[in-house]
């Protein structure tokens, strides 16, 4: 039985790791970093986490706070919640059909 799962990577889709790291509170980006990495394995680089910060920011799910020394801080929007809450539903929804289809297997 295969025990490497590499081939299926981490999960690593920034904008809802994103969204899901600020759903506990403001952070800026190098707490967020740090948390995503703690909570789901998967570590992204700088660029990659403030070019999705900006899209984030645009859609208006996230806002950036007042910066504290040189770190820029965001919170979680009213709307970014709903936008985390429906994704968080689909990705239910989806564990239980893998779980009723393997379960059939």
């Amino acid at each position: 039985m295969p025990t490497d799962m590499s081939d299926l990577g981490r999960f690593s889709d920034v904008s809802l790791l994103i969204l899901l790291s600020l759903a506990s509170g403001p952070k800026h980006g190098y707490a967020m970093i740090e948390d995503i990495e703690q909570f789901s394995g998967t570590l992204f680089e700088p660029g990659t986490l403030y070019g999705a910060l900006m899209r984030l920011e645009k859609k208006g799910w996230i806002a950036a706070l007042p910066a504290e020394d040189r770190r820029h801080p965001y919170r979680l929007t009213a709307e970014g919640a709903i936008a985390l809450e429906r994704q968080l539903a689909t990705m239910r929804q989806i564990v239980t059909v893998g779980a009723e289809r393997l379960s059939l297997a």
